[in-house]
């Protein structure tokens, strides 16, 4: 075990010791998920705790509190969140795959390189927005340019108000900007694809040494390191977690946080003729008019369209879209049948 940490160093909030009706329960904070266990941190440190069926059932994720049997040393309940990340798991036809709980700043990492892409920062902001984390873009890699001035601008024009940082993630004197964040008690999650430096950062900020791999000369794309999602102690008393690159990352669930990300063309929406407005040739549409007034980027409500498609069809439950599929099914073989009887065919 570990030395001794405090519930609200590693995070508790009133929020969880409401959820507490056990006084003999021992709350404990998730570091690791693992094939049947998990590594928790509690106020008597740090401890591997074997998952039952029951457990394996909630789901848990890192950064999630649970309460802990003292005697059995077995989980009883995984509390109620203040906030999680998720996605839906790629080549499954329904699951969520949980990703983070708990987390209260999220750094959207990216770098100054041909991985900076704005749609690919869209989607994290939304889905910053939906776990209720306060995004932090941090673009990397700022000492292999010239100028960042193209990529902070870029980033600032996502939305009012947001915080853009651009470092090289090996400098601490440069990451020192990021540690107001990282003070007791606060949790902050690193999110971005492969190779952008997030193994770089999280080293400078935790101190630790974790495993990093060189950029790929032909496309200027990293190779995976992180594989696992962890907590790391950071020197000013937070907590950070790490999350493996991810290429393929799926909305789900969160319609209401893409409105916030794209939050002038919600509110322009407002004003079309019709309240089920699609904004492609409608008359009275609102949306269209400021783009033909240079008021809207047309590939900005672009992205915005793909990523409410996106969200909608991952939302929908499996039953759902089983019953989607199938009354499709039946509109297309309607459609060929009719076909075939205009050409002749038997009935």
């Amino acid at each position: 075990m570990t030395a001794d940490v405090s519930l609200p160093g590693l995070g508790w909030r009133p929020f969880f010791q409401s959820q507490v009706t056990d006084a003999d329960a021992c709350p404990a904070r998730v570091l690791n998920v693992h094939r049947g266990r998990i590594d928790v941190m509690h106020e008597g440190g740090q401890e591997a705790i074997a998952l039952s069926a029951r457990a394996v059932a909630m789901e848990i994720t890192v950064g999630d509190w649970v309460l802990i049997d003292r005697e059995a040393r077995q989980v009883t309940r995984r509390l109620d969140r203040l906030g999680l990340f998720q996605r839906r798991a790629a080549g499954t036809a329904g699951a969520i795959q949980p990703i983070a709980a708990n987390v209260d700043t999220l750094f959207i990492v990216t770098s100054a390189n041909r991985d900076f892409n704005v749609a690919r920062l869209e989607r994290y902001l939304a889905i910053a927005k939906d776990a209720g984390a306060f995004p932090v873009i941090v673009i990397t890699k700022a000492d292999t340019v010239a100028s960042v001035d193209e990529f902070v601008a870029a980033a600032n024009g996502l939305a009012p108000g947001l915080l853009v940082e651009a470092l090289d993630a090996r400098n601490a004197h440069e990451v020192d900007v990021l540690r107001s964040w990282c003070g007791e008690g606060q949790t902050v999650a690193l999110l971005g694809s492969s190779g952008v430096g997030k193994s770089t950062l999280t080293n400078t900020l935790t101190g630790e040494h974790l495993e990093t791999q060189e950029v790929r000369e032909d496309d200027q794309r990293g190779r995976h390191t992180t594989t696992s999602r962890s907590m790391h102690r950071l020197p000013q008393g937070g907590w950070l977690i790490d999350t493996p690159g991810m290429r393929e990352l799926q909305l789900v669930d969160v319609g209401h946080a893409l409105d916030d990300v794209f939050s002038e063309v919600a509110d322009m929406a407002e004003n079309c003729r019709f309240s089920d407005c699609t904004h492609e040739s409608e008359p009275g549409c609102a949306v269209q008019a400021a783009i033909e007034e240079g008021v809207l980027d047309a590939e900005r409500l672009r992205r915005y369209r793909k990523l409410l498609s996106e969200d909608r069809r991952n939302s929908e439950s499996i039953a759902e879209r089983r019953s989607r599929d199938r009354s499709l099914g039946k509109f297309y073989k309607s459609v060929l049948a009719g076909k075939r009887d205009d050409r002749g065919g038997k009935h």
